[in-house]
């Protein structure tokens, strides 16, 4: 199940494309009543269509202030460059940047970022305290905690680079993240199926962040038909 939290508009798209969420309004209260009223979650995903203004932060912050599993991305990972102070946080965190909004978040250059990946993410999940997922054309995940190793993809493909194929990527792996997989196996399960789904819409021709979504059935069964 699917709860959305969000404004009336983003709240009328999503009713008409997918009946099946269940939609909860920003405006009813304060932000961590809105969270606390939103019904029961495993996890949450915070950030694509958020906004920046001081009532997105606010949500964002009531967020990042439960105890369940968070993942950042978009509009939230432009927030938290601003409120370094909501991170770290003790209960499990994800977020998932591409280059330039790594930038924003550490300070680091974006060309010195897409040059030494590895060594940004890892800077990164350290000094954030949370799992990193650099996107890009090879993924790379980094964990703060030592003993799990970082993690590559590279299923990825150039046909992903649309819009919206990010926010794809954030809800696959938060929905992973809900069944109660560790950050960073929830962000390479994601990232590897998202990838696949990304080529198997692709066929050679240009696609949309809609064609992911139809072509991720195919791929988990591509996946899951393959073990023995």
């Amino acid at each position: 199940m699917v709860r959305l939290v969000s404004a009336e508009a983003a709240r009328t798209a999503a009713r008409q494309h997918w009946p099946e969420a269940v939609v909860a309004a920003t405006e009813d209260g304060p932000p961590e009543q809105v969270i606390s009223g939103a019904g029961r979650v495993q996890a949450w995903a915070a950030g694509p269509g958020m906004g920046t203004g001081d009532d997105a932060a606010g949500l964002l912050a009531a967020v990042l202030a439960t105890s369940l599993p968070v993942l950042v991305d978009a509009d939230g990972i432009t927030l938290l460059a601003r409120h370094r102070e909501l991170l770290p946080r003790a209960a499990q965190t994800l977020i998932t940047p591409h280059a330039g909004e790594l930038s924003r978040l550490t300070g680091a250059d974006r060309d010195a970022i897409e040059a030494r990946r590895l060594e940004h993410v890892t800077a990164a999940a350290e000094g954030l305290g949370v799992t990193v997922l650099l996107k890009g054309s090879t993924t790379v995940i980094a964990s703060p905690d030592d003993d799990v190793p970082v993690l590559v993809n590279s299923t990825g493909t150039s046909w992903l680079a649309t819009a919206g194929s990010g926010d794809v990527l954030s809800g696959l792996a938060g929905a992973l993240l809900a069944q109660g997989l560790p950050p960073a196996q929830a962000a390479a399960a994601a990232a590897y199926l998202h990838g696949v789904a990304g080529r198997l819409a692709a066929d050679d021709a240009p696609i949309s962040a809609g064609d992911l979504i139809t072509a991720l059935p195919a791929a988990i069964r591509s996946v899951t038909r393959s073990q023995p």
